[in-house]
């Protein structure tokens, strides 16, 4: 199981306004500390997570944040309806478009998926494959 991911991020103040325009309303709250941002879904009481934490922070080494090459981290959303608002609103919030929201031919046909790059250039998925939503083929 995956406990959590971390991103890096010279700038956290762009970082923050970037990832608060879709995390919260994926459920993840925000904890600010001097090591960084901390975006974390509920937990009940006597529970383990079932999701992992995210994390963005300055590098530990001090030298400057870089994305990976091939590297992404998805954030599941429940509607088609909702990935679309989520990635207009992570575009206005500083993101820029690495792929508009829509079905891919090489994904089953009820994975919906818009692409993002985060103000460090991280990519993002924000994605919905809900079986109760028209399909590519529907």
């Amino acid at each position: 199981m995956i406990a959590y991911v971390t991103v890096g991020a010279d700038d956290l103040a762009r970082a923050k306004r970037f990832y608060t325009a879709f995390l919260p309303p994926l459920g993840y709250s925000l904890t600010e500390g001097p090591e960084g941002l901390s975006f974390c879904l509920p937990v009940a009481p006597g529970q383990r997570p079932v999701s992992p934490d995210f994390y963005v922070k300055p590098p530990f080494d001090g030298a400057a944040a870089t994305a990976g090459n091939g590297c992404m981290v998805a954030f599941e959303a429940g509607s088609q309806k909702a990935v679309r608002s989520l990635h207009a609103a992570a575009l206005v919030a500083g993101g820029t478009c690495e792929g508009a929201p829509g079905f891919r031919a090489a994904y089953s046909a009820d994975f919906y998926v818009g692409y993002l790059r985060d103000p460090q250039g991280n990519k993002i998925a924000l994605f919905s494959s809900n079986p109760e939503e028209p399909g590519r083929d529907g």
